[in-house]
């Protein structure tokens, strides 16, 4: 009898019925233990004791099972109720592709976006080794939100590699042999039809069939009888597009056409490549996003930005045979994969050297992971959630970046394993940096932010190495017995060096400090550690160094240039970037707005005058040197004063004098005069590491976040007229901004929650409502409450928020709507009140390139 309303079957409680189906009844039903409503399909009662049917059930479940794909439908759970086998899936919300095309054609756009989901979904499962052979209307689901879910693989045929096509076992019955003709009417490829062997091939007909109905909302070979239909499929072609009133692109007509091709060699060989040939069509690869401009209303003339990146094309593409100390070989060649306008991260090679893997940000799109061939540079997103790319095994395994977040120079998040094809991603670190499988492709390294530091894990679990500043590029060697990786010692900062660490723990620093280090990787044969650096004035170029730290330079470039990922076969790809500061704000005296006020290709936005006129300047391009420079800047448009070297400047409480770090060892901190007076220098004691400097009200003192030698970071305070930096606070407490009375210190704790240190009391009091992401600005005058900082990569706002009652008031916001290369957080700084303000926008423009003969 149906099941009812109210019946439970394990831990699911029938809540009403779907459907019935020739393999099943479907149900709505609740899963009792995750709270979430699922689908449960029931073998009906009448054949619960039917071998065969129970038989293909079991394998229907763990077909759908091992197809852990986005476009196919997933399954969740199996059971059995009083006798009855049930399996649980996700339940879907939306209509079938048979009742869309029942309403007549769709647009083109839609029919190309369903037609990648399809093309996607069955490349997933032919990679498993299933075809479907039941592919159709009816058994293709389209979200609510869009999404395709491939439905229904209980006709499939699982074709295992060592099975010939005589002895392959069907989903449908283990006598079904060649000779036998399955599949729906109207849908059947001709050698299902002939009852011959079938495979994949044989599903991208019937994608063709599926194709041809989306575009016209007629049945390619429908036919008054059976008979006919089936000879029309053997021998007969459908009208073409143009004869059915169709117009739309011919691109469209030529794929269709080639997947109803009577025989199987001349069709797309594999689904995967017709994915290919529909992603070409949909035009995601080479839009250009749309000029820039706040919500504010900030304008700006955005073209030299992109003739400049139009032209990196061309220097980076020849700058790799620039000067006398390459070694690259005279058949050097080089090829760019990527056409799109954004902002590139990881990259790697697959195990075949032709299919590169990479992370991207492209356009106005979040960032996603693709693949693109050599032979054949189209690039196809792989189908998963925003993500980063982490590592890639030769066996096809990810290690992805999940709700990723954008820093400065890198990007981390959730660490999560997938499979290159797609599908669900298994979370299994939060705050990870970096990752690199082992040569065994199980062992991994791991690189996470843990509190105060950043930790160097490998395998994973084991603390190999650990800092106050941040790693990264971490690359296991082939030998799986070291690990490389590029240390940082100020976190978010890319000056740094080359580090190799052992098996038994051993720390070795192998290169000297350059002013900007991104890009790593074992050389062919591992003798060597290839990396992209430069120095002040430089922009990256390619060395190499050995395990004894002799470094040797491999190339000159005329533009910056990152490495990714060298090849087995020693081919090299690389990331040719164009980086660039876009600072923009409103000038309270006259009320103007200004762009342009960064000043060369590295300007950081550092603060704000308390009189909102004017922002400094953290540069670390142009004529900035190794320790960068300070360069005060009023908002009416005047050009910069550069003020000496130094990093995160900041205007004193009265604007007349300026601190800044020096990026020394040990480091110190520079006092800058705004007007007349002689600059000087603070030595810090034993401190290592200086993180960030805050002012005391009066003007005397000091607040500096900073490490000493084997710890981490924690604030100090510090007498301007002399003296050593004390400590202030909790170790696990890092100060961010001083009251108007000096007595209370804002804050964050190594848990990312917010905290007041009181001086007087000595005590730390939490503050609920702040968000660990969230920035302390300043105190408000009144000492009631914060002025909040909250940035992404696309807009930024200002709130102040008051303690007593958490009640937040919009102090200024920004948005972008051009977000293409915008790889960090927007900066904005504002007075108070609002009426002065400035914002920053970081971009990277890259572009992917392989190059062969590279030595």
């Amino acid at each position: 009898m149906p099941l009812s309303p109210g019946t439970y079957l394990g831990p699911y409680e029938i809540l009403a019925p779907l459907g019935v189906g020739g393999m099943g009844e479907v149900f709505r039903a609740k899963d009792t233990r995750l709270g979430r409503d699922v689908a449960v399909k029931v073998l009906p009662e009448a054949f619960a004791k039917d071998e065969d049917r129970l038989r293909r059930f079991e394998l229907e479940a763990k077909t759908i099972a091992a197809l852990n794909h986005p476009n196919i439908l997933g399954l969740h759970d199996i059971g059995a109720h009083d006798g009855r086998p049930y399996l649980v899936s996700e339940l879907l919300e939306g209509e079938t592709l048979r009742e869309k095309v029942e309403a007549g054609a769709l647009p083109v756009k839609s029919v190309i976006e369903y037609g990648q989901g399809i093309a996607q979904g069955l490349a997933a499962a032919h990679d498993k080794g299933v075809v479907h052979r039941d592919l159709k209307p009816e058994n293709i689901f389209i979200t609510r939100d869009g999404r395709v879910k491939v439905l229904d693989f209980g006709l499939a045929k699982l074709v295992r590699p060592d099975e010939s096509p005589q002895t392959a076992v069907t989903m449908t019955s283990p006598a079904t042999m060649p000779g036998m003709v399955m599949g729906t009417m109207g849908y059947m490829s001709p050698e299902q039809v002939k009852g011959e062997t079938s495979d994949a091939r044989s599903d991208i007909f019937s994608f063709g069939v599926v194709l041809y109905e989306m575009l016209t909302a007629k049945r390619a070979f429908k036919r008054d009888t059976a008979a006919e239909t089936m000879t029309a499929i053997l021998r007969e072609e459908p009208p073409e597009l143009a004869e059915t009133g169709w117009h739309g692109p011919q691109g469209l007509q030529k794929i269709l056409g080639r997947c109803l091709e009577k025989r199987p060699e001349r069709r797309f060989q594999s689904a995967s490549d017709l994915g290919f040939a529909i992603e070409a069509l949909s035009g995601s690869s080479t839009g250009i996003g749309s000029q820039a401009h706040a919500v504010v209303a900030v304008k700006r003339s955005w073209w030299p930005w992109a003739a400049g990146a139009a032209t990196l094309v061309a220097l980076t593409a020849s700058a790799w045979m620039v000067g006398e100390s390459s070694r690259a070989k005279p058949n050097l060649k080089i090829m760019r994969l990527t056409y799109q306008e954004g902002y590139t991260s990881v990259g790697r090679f697959a195990k075949d050297g032709d299919t590169v893997v990479y992370s991207a940000q492209w356009a106005n799109d979040p960032i996603q992971i693709y693949a693109v061939r050599t032979d054949y540079p189209q690039s196809v997103k792989v189908e998963l959630p925003s993500a980063a790319l982490l590592a890639l095994s030769a066996g096809g395994d990810m290690q992805i970046a999940l709700e990723p977040q954008f820093h400065s120079n890198f990007v981390s998040g959730i660490m999560a394993k997938t499979r290159i094809e797609g599908g669900t991603p298994r979370r299994l670190e939060n705050n990870v940096i970096a990752a690199d499988f082992g040569p065994d492709g199980n062992s991994l390294a791991t690189v996470r932010r843990a509190g105060g530091t950043v930790v160097l894990e490998y395998p994973q679990g084991k603390t190999a190495y650990e800092t106050s500043g941040y790693l990264d590029y971490v690359r296991v060697g082939p030998g799986g017995a070291e690990v490389a990786f590029v240390e940082h010692p100020v976190y978010d900062d890319d000056r740094g060096w080359v580090s190799l660490v052992d098996a038994a723990g051993k720390h070795r620093r192998l290169t000297g400090e350059y002013s900007g280090i991104q890009g790593l990787a074992w050389s062919r044969g591992g003798k060597e550690i290839w990396f992209t650096a430069g120095n002040a004035g430089s922009d990256m170029q390619l060395f190499g160094v050995d395990r004894k730290g002799k470094v040797r330079q491999i190339t000159a470039m005329a533009q910056r240039t990152r490495l990714l990922d060298i090849a087995g076969n020693g081919r090299v790809l690389f990331s040719g970037e164009d980086y660039r500061e876009e600072i923009a704000g409103l000038d309270p005296v006259t009320g103007a707005e200004r762009s342009g006020l960064e000043w060369f290709n590295g300007s950081g936005l550092s603060d704000i005058s308390p009189d909102g006129k004017a922002i400094l300047l953290e540069e670390w391009g142009g004529v900035a040197g190794p320790l960068y420079e300070v360069a005060y800047r009023k908002l009416d448009g005047t050009a910069p004063v550069a003020l000496g070297p130094g990093a995160g400047p900041i205007f004193s409480p009265d604007g007349k004098t300026v601190a800044a770090v020096l990026l020394t060892q040990p480091p110190e901190i520079a006092l800058y005069p705004l007007g007349p007076g002689v600059s000087r220098k603070l030595t810090t004691g034993d401190i290592i590491n200086v993180d960030g400097v805050c002012w005391f009200p009066e003007g005397k003192r000091l607040m500096l976040v900073g490490a000493k030698k084997g710890e981490g970071l924690r604030t100090f305070e510090m007498d301007l007229e002399g003296g050593k930096p004390e400590p202030l606070g909790p170790p696990a407490w890092q100060g961010e901004a001083v009251s108007r009375d000096g007595k209370r210190i804002a804050g964050k704790k190594s848990t990312g929650e917010t905290a007041v240190y009181d001086t007087d009391a000595k005590s730390l009091q939490v503050i609920s409502g702040i968000n660990p992401d969230e920035e302390i600005r300043g105190w408000t005058a009144d000492g009631r409450g914060f002025l909040i900082g909250w940035g992404t990569v696309d807009e930024a706002k200002i709130f102040r928020m008051e303690f007593a009652t958490g009640k937040r008031t919009l102090v200024r916001e920004v948005k972008l709507t051009r977000k293409a290369g915008s790889v960090s957080r927007v900066q904005l700084r504002a007075t108070e009140d609002g009426k002065a303000y400035v914002y920053r926008v970081r971009r990277d423009a890259g572009t992917l390139y392989v190059a062969d003969g590279l030595e």
